[in-house]
């Protein structure tokens, strides 16, 4: 729980620090819902014109546990339309799911509370409407964790309020 406070607040900590930035997408902060696999809370920054750092607070129903994600991701407008961009990115995750309900490889942790940390990727569309404003988008997040193995992938749909 001491890792999960301390990444929480060096995200919080990243994101205030970098707050003028202003995106080429025209907004410089988006808080929202994410539905998918492993649905929850997402908040994406602009540290740059083309760059931003997304959190992603996740909890996974199936395994019953939790997981903090951050991405440093890429911008790039995407077939000439305004307000839509791709984005790309990586960065990583730790997760605490309990043993009962968490499967990896043939291995049954039913006994154990487990802990896994790893690296991820991102690869998403997204569009701004600016006259809501919101952003709505899809992304694939594929990740792998690093000490008990298992690679997988998350797909996903998001909608945020920016700012």
């Amino acid at each position: 729980m001491r890792i999960l406070k301390t990444l929480t607040f060096a995200l919080a900590f990243v994101l205030f620090a970098a707050m003028g930035a202003q995106a080429q997408s025209g907004y410089s902060t988006g808080i929202g819902l994410r539905g998918g696999a492993a649905s929850g809370l997402t908040v994406k920054h602009f540290i740059k014109s083309d760059a931003a750092i997304e959190g992603i607070l996740s909890t996974s129903f199936k395994y019953r546990g939790t997981a903090l994600t951050v991405l440093y991701e890429k911008h790039a407008p995407a077939f000439n339309a305004a307000g839509l961009q791709w984005y790309y990115g990586i960065g990583s995750h730790v997760g605490f799911w309990e043993g009962r309900h968490y499967y990896d490889r043939g291995h049954d942790h039913y006994h154990d509370d487990v802990v896994g940390v790893g690296i991820d990727g991102i690869l998403g569309l997204e569009y701004y409407i600016r006259d809501i404003p919101f952003t709505i988008g899809a992304d694939i997040k594929p990740y792998i964790n690093i000490p008990r193995g298992g690679g997988f992938w998350d797909t996903a749909l998001h909608v945020r309020y920016a700012f």
